[in-house]
């Protein structure tokens, strides 16, 4: 109960989450993930002061497939009186079973508005939010955090934040292990997190860990110590989706590129149900799946692999393919995507052009790859 409303209590206890993503995380890329194992699912971020002026981009993130079980919506915001009204209307006219709040994206354009990673540093603002919030609607509230504003281990602040935000009335809190000032460089800091989850455990407050979970061997060492409620998957899900299903099995699955294919497939009939079949709803569709294949092409096949476990920061140092089509999804230049999109979607449009929003390669900047997940 939370300022007289009674609340439902989230159980993410062991599931397979996936994180909220720019761009990305779509409607048909989540649904693909649920046929593979996936038990959580986050809607695209969302910012609360165009949710609240009815734009209708931004409430189209909102929208659920019935496949999704467990379904979150993520929104950014600097003030109060705004998260409130969104978490009012939340509760009236979306089909969502709780609301997070950002407080982990460190790109410029959001925390220069006093938003996501910003709230860090206003830990009184981001009280009052939180409060607020949290007390006008009986949809839980989770909140996700990174581990403080900078890097050195005297100032960060995530295991001083966790039990003050469950008195405030998070009803979970997700960790990313990097600091704001880090973006995406770096491997995450799990040391760091397994500290706050014992924290987050002597409060009574779930804690979700996040950052570079790209196999199923991360997510049960991360799950030993038992203080963690559940890992939260981004970027690793984008490289290759059916990580759980590696989970749920615990095992490596050497998949071959005929499924991987079909995979794609799937995704683009997910999208034509979603976007449309008219030309729009194709091109729509192909503009999508390009963005995913900036990250999919990333992925080295296990069983080419030497050293396992795999890591994120491991970057692709060329391979040779084991046949032609597991070749060309490696490919990471635009036409390679396009090739691809069209063995499903019919040729592209004379004088298409696609540039990558989040594109995944070594040359890609912290900046652009922080754009991905807050």
């Amino acid at each position: 109960v939370c300022g007289g409303r009674k609340k439902k209590r989230l159980d993410f206890e062991g599931k397979t989450i996936l994180a909220p993503l720019t761009t990305v995380g779509n409607l048909p890329f989540r649904r693909l993930c649920k046929t593979l194992g996936c038990d959580v699912t986050y809607g695209e971020m969302a910012m609360a002061s165009k949710i609240v002026e009815g734009n209708s981009g931004e409430w189209a993130l909102f929208r659920r497939h019935k496949s999704e079980d467990m379904f979150g919506i993520q929104i950014a915001g600097a003030f109060a009186d705004n998260i409130a009204q969104c978490g009012e209307l939340f509760e009236r006219e979306c089909s969502a079973d709780f609301f997070d709040l950002n407080c982990g994206c460190p790109i410029d354009q959001v925390t220069s508005k006093g938003m996501g990673a910003e709230l860090l540093d206003h830990t009184r603002r981001l009280r009052e939010i939180v409060t607020v919030a949290s007390r006008s609607t009986s949809l839980p509230m989770t909140v996700k955090i990174r581990v403080g504003h900078y890097e050195d281990e005297e100032r960060r602040n995530a295991h001083k934040l966790i039990p003050e935000l469950a008195a405030w009335g998070a009803s979970a809190v997700t960790l990313h292990g990097r600091s704001r000032q880090q973006r995406y460089n770096r491997l995450a800091n799990w040391d760091y997190i397994s500290q706050c989850a014992g924290v987050a455990k002597a409060c009574g407050l779930p804690l979700l860990g996040n950052g570079d979970v790209v196999s199923w061997e991360d997510y049960t060492a991360h799950m030993a110590d038992g203080n963690l409620t559940s890992c939260m998957i981004a970027r690793g899900a984008l490289i290759k989706p059916w990580i759980f299903t590696e989970i749920k099995e615990a095992r490596y699955w050497d998949i071959r590129s005929t499924q991987r294919l079909e995979f794609i497939k799937d995704f683009c009939k997910y999208g034509l149900d979603h976007w449309g079949s008219d030309s729009v709803g194709v091109e729509r569709t192909r503009s999508f799946l390009c963005e995913w294949q900036a990250w999919l092409c990333r992925y080295i096949p296990v069983g080419l692999l030497e050293v396992l476990p795999p890591k994120m920061n491991h970057r692709n140092p060329g391979f040779m393919a084991r046949d032609e089509l597991e070749g060309l999804l490696a490919g990471d230049q635009v036409t390679d995507w396009m090739k691809i999109s069209e063995m499903f979607l019919g040729p592209c449009p004379e004088g298409f052009k696609f540039t990558p929003k989040h594109r995944s390669s070594e040359k890609m900047s912290g900046d652009a790859t922080a754009q991905v997940e807050g």
